[in-house]
């Protein structure tokens, strides 16, 4: 890739925005490696990867890189057999720490999402928890070896704070004495060489025996170790002596643990360093607002409200731009400070961070091409030192890009052929637009010169643009408008800056007829967009309203409905009580008159005693349909799906196969039958099932057995805590099968214990959404009562 372009385009400080983003020196060490690719292959893997990364977040929030460190020179030196230090060897459990919990976050992950990558890159992370757990067995989080490391180490460490203990009160008991403080500097034992001394004047030194270990500064004190724990301190000695042996020992034995794994250990903090780097392309995508580009080798551009990167979220304009299909090169015109220089960057800078893996700041369906190189010749090239004029130095950047620009390569020209005169610039950039347009590269060229207009408006594959300008306020307003070209604003500009009118009028005296022309229609062709963007915002508006006001219409016939479905269903009730009243008193009649046909030998017939019976029935009436919500579209149900059944209230089953007709076979529990599709609801979208040999049209379907007892609640008081955690996760899974939506799990006061197992158990179940003690009347702290998913 073009370094020139790169530094043009200021993708380093794209760079260093994502080492902001890596939480660990490895994953920085990665950003700074990164470079846009042009092999169409990494492009897709990088965005591939930082896509699962995105997901990933999105899901479960960002890893936990705590802990890993950049621990490669300490693994090194393990492995040729050096022994490391305490630090080193905590940093190095830190990153075993680290590691295993990266593998856990992935696997949490990939249960719920394809995240083929990320997977990819933590199958091969070892498991040294054994390694990370005797490492901190043997040293604290201080860095410092604890006495428990080894036997030996705790006997030497008890022996030395017995033999200091010794030697402070021997000492302790000397300075207590009247006669000896006065020939001391300070009443107190200190230490000195390791070795414990007390502070004596110095005309005092003939007084005591013993050795001179120090001197103040002023030479007023000397620190003397008397003869009295010499012998102590000697002790202490030896026993410091062999304390650290001691300690040489186990980070020996540590070290030549980590030695054994240190080369495995290391390509593990490799993969760590770039498993951060992912997720730190993933949070500069958040917070640029990226969006995943689709990626093209056919030299296709499409930015969708594209903004650049390195201004601010609330001040920059996005852009719209195409290029590659209908045109290759766009010219765009328009004044100083308009924004043609930032949307020559936009298209540059997101080009190359499509390239590198990174989201671009752009609305979702952008697309980018892959580039074998981008060459940019943006800003005022002019050098002092190498005595090189605005325009010299334009010319050996465009001279330079000559030759090595090919058919699939991006050019971004600022202010072409500026910087001489205005003829001879404006033929210089027309030939030079010529020519790379032959040699078939995509170009977006800015410049001031209105030959350029015309030479864009006849040159088939080359299209105008213009950066807007707002006449009535004297401001560009920084929207990039392709298909209109710019027209010169200096005469209105002058004018409404009180410029007197006679030198304007002289002024357009001066220019050409033909110009004047185009300048007319330019600014017809202008009124004419704004108009038609007035209109379509004017449309779009309309149509939101519109939208809302059939939403708003659909939910009050829903009401109507629901309201008048419930009125219905209560007015029915009470008539189906008044006649159940009826039938009940009808049966009793009926029973009294066939009690007096039997004693009396009357001639009731039984057919029409049952007559008058059925009348009574169907009487009673038919259950109110609740209304259903209509659907934007029908959803398609097939063999398998899990279904309602609205006639039958709600009723859940599945169904067994389609019928011709609009009928599907239901299977209901035990029993099967046939339901109008326009009956039937989806539950939820089954997972795709296996290919089935062709022609078969058999679905198997698992169904629990009606006659099954479904319990909801579960007693385990007398259970120790394993056993109720085996019966309370079979006991939720038949409860969850059985489409439960409380039980209760009855432990028993007690001293708390299994309750506060089974309690956090629950917490963390998948099929459980919330639980509680039960109130009063359900048991109270000895039942907790769990809600189902």
């Amino acid at each position: 890739m073009n370094d020139k372009a790169l530094a043009t385009l200021e993708y380093n400080k794209i760079i260093l925005r994502l080492q902001d983003a890596a939480e660990t020196s490895l994953g920085k060490e990665e950003a700074t490696k990164l470079m846009p690719s042009t092999d169409a292959l990494e492009v897709n893997r990088r965005l591939a990867a930082t896509d699962e990364a995105v997901r990933a977040a999105q899901l479960k929030g960002y890893p936990p890189f705590g802990g890993v460190t950049d621990v490669r020179p300490s693994l090194g030196r393990a492995r040729i057999g050096g022994v490391l230090g305490p630090l080193e060897l905590m940093d190095i459990a830190g990153l075993i720490m680290g590691s295993r919990r990266i593998r856990k976050y992935t696997a949490t992950v990939a249960d719920e999402i394809e995240i083929p990558i990320l997977a990819d890159l933590c199958e091969p992370l070892i498991d040294a928890k054994s390694i990370e757990d005797e490492i901190r067995r043997c040293i604290d989080e201080q860095g410092d070896v604890m006495d428990s490391a080894s036997s030996e180490l705790g006997s030497v460490r008890r022996d030395i704070r017995i033999h200091e203990g010794r030697a402070r009160e021997k000492l302790d008991s000397m300075i207590r004495s009247s006669s000896v403080q006065k020939m001391l500097q300070d009443v107190l034992v200190t230490v000195r060489n390791d070795r414990y001394v007390i502070p004596v004047k110095a005309e005092y030194r003939s007084h005591f025996g013993g050795i001179v270990h120090d001197t103040s500064g002023s030479g007023a004190t000397l620190f003397i170790e008397p003869e009295a724990v010499v012998q102590m301190n000697n002790k202490l000695r030896e026993l410091k002596v062999r304390e650290q042996k001691e300690i040489e020992r186990i980070l020996r034995r540590l070290s030549e643990l980590v030695g054994e794994k240190a080369e495995l250990l290391s390509s593990d903090a490799e993969s760590l360093g770039y498993i951060d780097f992912i997720f730190a392309k993933a949070k500069l995508a958040d917070a640029m607002f990226g969006t995943l580009p689709a990626i093209n080798d056919q030299g296709m551009v499409r930015l969708k409200r594209a903004r650049h990167p390195l201004i601010d979220a609330k001040q920059v304009v996005p852009i719209d731009l195409d290029l590659g299909e209908d045109y290759s090169a766009i010219i765009v015109t328009g004044p100083n400070t308009g924004g043609k220089t930032v949307s020559l960057k936009t298209v540059g800078l997101l080009s190359l961070m499509a390239m590198s893996g990174l989201f671009i700041p752009a609305d979702d369906g952008s697309k980018l091409c892959i580039f074998d190189g981008i060459f940019a010749d943006i800003g005022d090239e002019q050098s002092i030192e190498q005595n090189l004029s605005t325009f010299s130095s334009h010319m050996t950047n465009l001279i330079s890009m000559l030759g090595e620009v090919t058919p699939r390569s991006l050019v971004l020209l600022d202010e072409l052929g500026a910087g001489t005169d205005p003829a001879e610039g404006s033929a210089l950039a027309i030939a030079m637009l010529e020519h790379l347009h032959r040699v078939g590269c995509r170009i977006v060229a800015t410049t001031h010169y209105s030959e350029l207009k015309a030479y864009a408006y006849n040159r088939e594959g080359i299209i105008n643009a213009s950066m807007e300008f707002d006449v009535a306020t004297l401001r560009p307003t920084y929207r990039l408008l392709v298909g209109v070209p710019g027209r010169s604003n200096a005469f209105a500009i002058a004018e409404r800056l009180g410029l007197p009118k006679t030198i304007i009028e002289h002024a357009r005296g001066q220019v050409s007829e033909e110009e004047l022309k185009v300048d007319t229609m330019i600014a017809s062709l202008e009124r004419d967009r704004i108009l038609a963007e007035s209109e379509r915002q004017t449309a779009e508006r309309l149509r939101a309203e519109v939208e809302s006001l059939r939403q708003k219409i659909e939910e009050e016939r829903f009401k109507f409905q629901e309201q008048k479905a419930k009125l219905l269903e209560e007015a029915r009730e009470e008539a189906r009580k008044s006649v159940v009243k009826a039938r009940r008193e009808a049966e009793e009649i009926i029973a009294d008159l066939r009690k007096l046909a039997m004693e009396e030998g009357a001639s009731v017939k039984e057919h029409k005693l049952i007559e008058a019976r059925k009348r009574l029935e169907d009487s009673v009436p038919e259950p109110v349909e609740k209304p259903r919500r209509q659907q934007g579209k029908a959803a398609k149900i097939e063999p398998g799906d899990e279904v309602k059944v609205h006639s039958l209230a709600g009723q859940k089953g599945h169904v067994v196969e389609l019928s011709s007709g609009g009928e599907a076979l239901v299977q209901l529990g035990i029993l099967k039958m046939k339901v109008a599709l326009d009956d039937l609801e989806p539950v939820r979208q089954q997972a795709a099932s296996p290919v089935k040999a062709k022609g078969s049209a058999n679905v198997t379907t698992v169904q629990r057995s009606r006659d099954e007892d479904i319990r909801t609640e579960l007693d385990l008081r007398g259970a120790t805590l394993d056993e109720a955690l085996i019966e309370t996760d079979r006991f939720l899974d038949e409860a969850f099968l059985a489409n439960l939506g409380s039980v209760y799990i009855i432990h028993g006061k007690g001293t708390g214990a299994l309750r506060t197992g089974i309690q956090e158990f629950l917490r963390k179940h998948k099929h459980v959404k919330s639980y509680r003690l039960g109130n009063y009347g359900e048991g109270g702290a000895g039942v907790t009562v769990a809600e189902l998913k």
